[in-house]
């Protein structure tokens, strides 16, 4: 075999005879943890038939082109830390590759605000070194516009949290939403009697565009129209401040005194959890969405008996590692890497982790 030849196999060779992925062949020539002792064997076993030296990491040191990534999701707000924890996935992914010459720069925006996302964007595409991006929509066609932009300018793209199929990123990491609105209510069916009131309850400043919420809301009121009708009362809340949540319940439950159910469909649960705690309601059963500190204190006191988990940090993690094997392997990407849908109670929520 030519040299050249050797060179353009390379790692992708070597990955196909031993029938391992791409990323598995780099921790064997990095000597990194995570690779079966059968494997590895393996895998030198062909290094040493193909006589290849591993020159990746000696390349990427050499050059002085920085692989630069950018991240935009929300920014962490009083109102909900639940940005903090995808946070955590891109710096620990960053940790990992920045010995291969990687920066993640990180970009923030306010979900309750188009235009500091649009601000944002536009900070973004000018820059003139984006070499792959990763990206929390909120907003819809805000979003579409964005990345409209990013495919002009050749920019790869991952989605995280939520998806718009139509705009052909190079991948997806987080729920099927459509299907976590179904688990919600699929456990629903199990914890309420059929003659019950159940409430469907939205805490977000722009309900009406933000596609995360629309999507699950969606799955939950297409399960209960499949599987028999339901006692289902719909509630938005545009103002997520808590004496605004607080005012709103109150009145509902004037309305509705034979609830028994209430399922918020962001981490905004523990609002609800503070107001139901604050009039002793323990009939009223809650559920709501993520792993937080303050939804975990009113799990473990059994104020929220449920939430829905659907591994935030993994999904950021993911999708800047995902960026990373496309631009330095060209390793072709999953289109769509869902998510579980873990269902936390207060007795294994100890065992959890996001």
């Amino acid at each position: 075999m030519k040299k050249k030849e050797k060179e353009s196999g390379g790692v992708k060779e070597i990955a196909r005879r031993a029938n391992v992925s791409i990323a598995t062949v780099d921790r064997v020539l990095h000597n990194r943890t995570g690779v079966s002792e059968k494997t590895k064997k393996r895998i030198m076993e062909i290094i040493e038939e193909l006589d290849y030296q591993p020159n990746i990491l000696a390349r990427r040191l050499a050059s002085s082109k920085t692989m630069h990534l950018y991240s935009l999701i929300p920014a962490v707000s009083k109102e909900t830390d639940y940005w903090d924890v995808p946070l955590q996935g891109i710096y620990q992914a960053e940790k990992e590759i920045k010995l291969y010459n990687v920066k993640v720069s990180k970009f923030f925006y306010d979900m309750n605000d188009k235009d500091s996302f649009i601000a944002q964007t536009k900070k973004i595409l000018k820059q003139e070194d984006v070499d792959g991006l990763l990206l929390a929509p909120a907003f819809v066609e805000e979003t579409i516009a964005f990345t409209q932009a990013c495919k002009k300018k050749n920019i790869p793209f991952v989605f995280i949290n939520s998806d718009i199929p139509t705009q052909n990123s190079l991948s997806y990491f987080g729920p099927n939403l459509l299907h976590s609105g179904q688990t919600a209510a699929h456990l629903v069916n199990y914890l309420v009697e059929e003659d019950k009131q159940i409430l469907l309850l939205n805490i977000a400043k722009d309900i009406d565009s933000d596609h995360h919420i629309l999507r699950k809301e969606e799955g939950f009121t297409a399960y209960f129209a499949s599987n028999g009708k339901r006692k289902i009362l719909k509630e938005n809340l545009y103002n997520t401040s808590y004496p605004a949540v607080k005012k709103a319940l109150r009145a509902l439950l004037d309305k509705t005194p034979d609830l028994r159910l209430i399922f918020v469909t962001n981490s905004r649960v523990s609002l609800v959890a503070q107001f139901l705690e604050e009039i002793k309601r323990s009939d009223i059963l809650l559920i709501g969405y993520d792993f937080l500190k303050s939804n975990i204190a009113y799990l473990n006191q059994g104020v929220i008996d449920f939430l829905i988990c659907e591994k935030p940090q993994e999904q950021a993690y993911r999708g800047i590692k995902a960026l990373y094997r496309y631009l330095m392997f060209e390793e072709e990407q999953e289109k769509e890497y869902f998510m579980p849908i873990d269902i936390i109670h207060r007795e294994n929520q100890q065992f959890y982790k996001n």
